[in-house]
């Protein structure tokens, strides 16, 4: 079965595995190599006096070096310079207390066998995956879903929660929360062990409310050293570097400082990679939240920074192609084309890079969505990017809705999500409420978007890093007063004001304008008649999910009644027939099982197609 798990990871490292077999552990891994060829292979085992530790690890630390110093002067004692064995050393000198000095993004295991004692841990943010699955005499782990579901103990079964994930909350997804039935996700910021007596867990980061100080001259340089700090700590590898670049504010922050630290090392330029979609000036039009093309963007910052500059092409017949890759990729349906375009992406950058910096989180951090700005965002009930509920609940079956009790579960995410705000005392009511906002972004929104980053990249064996995911940087922009995020009236103006003099000003200030999903009309058509075809399917495990006739209405309207989306920036009409074909091919995996059966049974439906009805 290990073998079987470790096999479903191959993508995610590409370049060697391992095992692991003890009387009462089994640890595999799947490596992708960036540091250390020869000295960082794993399952890694080390002996410290009578204590044997097996670590597994996914991710990357970028202070190596300042934890290695005290452990020499302890003296331990290295065999190579990966982060692996540092790691492992570290948590064997100080226990779970290692995870307050650790830099960096990751998941791993650490097997005391003396003890009989499993401990697992995730970064700060969650960029790196972890998912567990207990049963009464077995404890599984894995990066990813598919390695769990690998396994027989881990059956691909929905309960109604899960289904209300799928149906209700996706692409987003609640933390902590597997989908499938009995997994569970390790949450960002914790840890847990697992011994005979059973399973215990703990949180060692939580962001904190304090009030900030600093004037806007002091806060502007704060920011800017410690991204600076944070980009060039990341550029940590034996293996060359990319940088993926938009033109908008965030990538190019990124990749002037990764270009600036490689000249200085006389190390060749930054390579830099945009995406563009075919015929995308002939069929875009500005909206609020896309209001620019970004090919001349990435063009002009190239070019002004010296980088060495590849764009990407991507057409519609190919991005609508890989939307069942998108989903095995992520193993749940997502973001329809902002994945499966990712996804191609990913893999062309991968033929020449195998690691890259991307902007991931600037947006959340420091506000930069038009939620932050919008009246009737602020002043929802409900999760600000997602405030079409009504009318994407309209598409499904209302049996359905009525067995999920479909607003009461998205109300009660909702508010155990603003349960977990931290408070300042005294804080005005519209300062608090900003608060509130960030915290959900950071908490709830920003997991969807580092799911797809990390699953997309890893699927090709692209390691993708964050530097706007720095666990100081966001500790500190937290407490940002809103009104220096928005400095000058504009969106993220604090970090506008810190990047002035490392990129042209036109840069600095544009207007955000997210990752481009494509506004070709063939896209649009393919995705509508794949999910045309799969409502009047009637094997399709969707069969009485969904409201057959709504959806065939959508279909024939002459306006995309989803101009302000129903789910973040991006996903409108033709993201809806993207997700109806993903959650098709979700469903027919494995198969899918769930809890919920249609008032309808499938002759009826069958019949009912047959016949031409409804």
């Amino acid at each position: 079965m290990l073998e079987r798990m470790v096999a479903a990871l191959t993508p995610r490292g590409p370049d060697d595995a391992g095992l692991k077999l003890e009387r009462h552990a089994a640890l595999g891994h799947r490596r992708l190599i960036v540091v250390d060829p020869e000295g960082g292979a794993q399952p890694m085992t080390r002996r410290f006096g009578r204590r044997e530790l097996t670590i597994v690890y996914n991710g990357e630390l970028y202070n190596t070096e300042e934890i290695r110093r005290p452990l020499l002067a302890k003296g331990y004692r290295f065999h190579g310079h990966s982060d692996t064995e540092v790691l492992l050393s570290a948590y064997a000198e100080w226990g779970d207390a290692c995870l307050q000095g650790l830099n960096g993004i990751f998941a791993f295991a650490i097997w005391d066998s003396l003890r009989e004692d499993l401990f697992l841990a995730r970064d700060r943010l969650g960029v790196k995956p972890l998912f567990y699955a207990e049963r009464p005499d077995a404890f599984l782990f894995a990066s990813e879903l598919k390695a769990l579901l690998a396994h027989p103990l881990v059956p691909p079964e929905l309960d109604r929660d899960g289904l209300a994930e799928i149906f209700l909350m996706a692409p987003s997804r609640t933390p902590g929360h597997g989908v499938f039935r009995g997994v569970e996700e390790l949450r960002p910021g914790r840890a847990l062990h697992w011994r005979r007596a059973g399973l215990s867990s703990f949180t060692y980061w939580r962001l904190e409310a304090r009030e900030h100080t600093d004037d806007v001259a002091t806060t502007a340089r704060t920011v800017h050293d410690l991204l600076q700090d944070t980009v060039e700590r990341q550029l940590v590898s034996d293996v060359g570097i990319s940088s993926l670049l938009s033109g908008g504010l965030d990538s190019s922050a990124v990749t002037a400082f990764a270009s600036a630290a490689l000249k200085r090392e006389g190390r060749p330029a930054l390579r830099t990679w945009a995406v563009e979609f075919a015929e995308m000036a002939t069929h875009f039009r500005p909206t609020d939240f896309q209001t620019s093309l970004d090919g001349p963007w990435a063009a002009k910052v190239a070019a002004y920074l010296g980088t060495d500059h590849r764009t990407v092409t991507l057409g519609p017949t190919e991005v609508a192609g890989s939307l069942e890759a998108a989903m095995l990729a992520r193993d749940l349906p997502g973001m329809a084309d902002v994945d499966s375009s990712l996804l191609l992406f990913c893999r062309r950058i991968k033929e020449e890079s195998t690691v890259a910096l991307s902007g991931e989180s600037a947006d959340e951090v420091f506000g930069g969505y038009p939620w932050f700005v919008r009246p009737d965002a602020l002043a929802a009930d409900t999760f600000p990017w997602a405030l079409r509920q009504k009318d994407r609940l309209a598409l499904l079956d209302p049996d359905l809705v009525r067995y999920l009790d479909a607003e009461r579960y998205v109300q009660d995410r909702y508010h155990q999500a603003l349960g977990e705000v931290p408070r300042l005392p005294g804080e005005a009511p519209a300062e608090a409420r900003m608060r509130e906002i960030l915290h959900l972004n950071i908490t709830r929104f920003l997991p969807t978007l580092l799911d797809r980053k990390d699953r997309m990249s890893m699927a090709t064996g692209l390691e993708v890093r964050v530097p706007f995911c720095d666990h100081r940087l966001v500790e500190y922009v937290f407490n940002i007063p809103w009104s220096l995020k928005m400095l000058n009236g504009q969106r993220k103006g604090i970090l506008r004001e810190a990047l002035r003099g490392e990129l042209p000003d036109d840069v600095v200030d544009r207007p955000k304008s997210p990752y481009p999903s494509t506004p070709d009309p063939r896209f649009l058509q393919a995705v509508r008649e794949g999910a045309l075809g799969v409502l009047h399917d009637s094997r399709s495990p969707l069969a009485g999910f969904l409201n057959r006739p709504a959806i065939e209405a959508l279909a024939q309207a002459d306006q995309d009644p989803f101009a302000l989306p129903w789910f973040s920036q991006l996903m409108g009409l033709p993201q809806w027939f993207a997700y109806v074909l993903q959650l098709d091919a979700f469903m027919r995996r494995g198969p899918v099982k769930a809890p919920y059966r249609p008032a309808r049974s499938p002759e009826a439906i069958r019949a009912a197609a047959a016949g031409g009805a409804d």
